[in-house]
């Protein structure tokens, strides 16, 4: 007998005011169905199956990479028919017994730790049914958790509940754990009239009428298992999530200055003696390493970052890789695909894109360097900029080790720039420059002795009559 996990994520999400369904909003720049999976996986089932409505494409495209089965609930009939639905997809079960973990999609806070919890108590005491209940303060609409004595004998939704009944605390998380047996008795449910609509919740009085072993277990708590209906919700399971994360990093040994204004995503990796300014936001899969300071104002995204890395303030770092000691910013913009290497410097308002920086090189402010290969030790003058594209194509630019750029230089690629060579200031450079050389490419200068004093007097007397 194994564990199979189904996910119910079709509902409509009326509540949240959008055209996009309801469990595909994000936090911290994840899709909530992809929490609720991820917590699901880590119990190890052997099969997930998610219920989706007929027009989910964009459920299965932010599950794409996953185990999962789907299965379509054609028309909206409520979350017994839902089951229904996903049971026939649940293919060790057509042979044999099992335990099935049913979870909501719009859960995403919940902990696999809660869930395996849930599944352990459900074994050992031998239940047929069991449910995962919490503690509701303050008004709410959770079901009614109502018991005969110690025994479990139905779930009473808010609207349907007596004013007796709505005293109690104990409610339904919509999480439950069933043998697969309980199945059967789906047929048993009958649709609710007033809703057009078969609740699973109905499950559990039939269950229990019929002898079965119900049981409900405070294992949770509200934060953690509340559902996401409303903006409202979404916005503070973001700040709950963002608060758990932070007190998880600052016990292994990082620094916030402020963490109330920071954002960091649930997969990113932070070293120890890390130091993390007010607004900064550290999305995606990034890995930032050890004793690195990173200044307000910064966001980084799916990048990697060494140890003893600094990022100033106000800089922009998308999928790139910066090495050991490096200095990025401020102001600095690392597009996708940029390698900084070990020790080098990216200054003030310096744009980086799809490009490799040497070890030791330079580039300290007001520069655009795109599609080029930067040797090591290399000094990048302000206001170069690599000419990379010619409207059709994108040109690579190569400068090799030691090569000194002098200030606003245009290399126009595809050009190669020698090892040791040097090009003085506003030169713009169309020919490879060999190792050793210096290019230069400007006008003569010339100076017209005596011009200025035509205009001492707000007078142009060198304008033609």
């Amino acid at each position: 007998m194994g564990l199979y996990t189904v996910i119910l994520a079709a509902g409509l999400g009326t509540r949240m005011k959008s055209s996009t369904s309801k469990v595909l909003h994000t936090i911290n720049g994840k899709p909530i169905i992809s929490y609720v999976f991820e917590a699901a996986r880590a119990l190890k089932p052997l099969q997930i199956v998610v219920v989706i409505g007929p027009e989910s494409n964009g459920i299965q495209e932010a599950l794409r990479d996953e185990r999962v089965t789907f299965a379509v609930q054609k028309e909206p009939k409520g979350t017994a028919d839902a089951l229904r639905t996903a049971s026939r997809k649940l293919v060790g079960l057509k042979t044999g017994k099992g335990t099935v973990l049913i979870l909501s999609g719009d859960t995403p806070l919940v902990n696999p730790l809660t869930l395996q919890q849930l599944v352990t108590v459900h074994k050992r005491k031998r239940e047929s049914l069991s449910v995962l209940s919490f503690i509701a303060g303050g008004d709410h609409a959770y079901g009614r958790i109502v018991r005969d004595g110690d025994n479990l004998t139905s779930i009473v939704e808010d609207k349907d509940a007596t004013e007796e009944q709505k005293t109690i605390s104990e409610v339904n998380s919509g999480i439950y754990a069933m043998e697969s047996s309980i199945l059967a008795l789906l047929r048993e449910v009958n649709m609710n009239r007033q809703k057009g609509e078969y609740y699973l919740t109905d499950i559990v009085g039939i269950a229990a009428r019929r002898g079965y072993r119900v049981g409900s277990h405070v294992l949770g708590y509200e934060t953690e298992l509340t559902g996401i209906n409303t903006r409202r919700e979404l916005c503070m399971a973001g700040l709950y999530l963002r608060d758990r994360i932070v007190s998880k990093w600052f016990d292994k040994g990082v620094s916030f200055i402020d963490p109330e204004s920071v954002m960091i995503d649930p997969d990113a990796t932070i070293g120890m003696d890390t130091v993390i300014y007010p607004n900064v936001f550290i999305e995606g899969k990034s890995m930032i390493g050890s004793n690195c300071k990173i200044y307000p104002n910064t966001r980084v995204i799916d990048s990697t970052i060494g140890d003893n890395v600094i990022i100033k303030d106000s800089s922009v770092i998308e999928s790139s890789n910066i090495q050991d000691r490096a200095e990025v910013g401020p102001f600095a913009h690392l597009r996708p695909g940029s390698i900084i290497g070990v020790s080098a410097k990216i200054g003030n308002f310096v744009e980086i894109k799809k490009s490799v920086i040497g070890n030791g090189t330079k580039a300290s402010h007001l520069s655009y360097l795109g599609d080029a290969e930067i040797g090591d030790h290399v000094n990048i003058g302000a206001g170069t900029i690599t000419c990379n594209y010619d409207g059709l194509n994108k040109y690579k630019t190569v400068i090799e080790e030691g090569v000194f750029v002098g200030s606003d230089t245009q290399l126009v690629a595809p050009v190669k720039v020698g090892k040791g060579a040097y090009i003085g200031a506003g030169s713009t450079i169309t020919k490879d420059v060999p190792p050793m050389a210096l290019a230069v490419s400007r006008t003569s200068q010339k100076n017209i002795e005596k011009w200025a004093e035509g205009k001492s007097d707000g007078k142009d007397k060198h304008k033609t009559k």
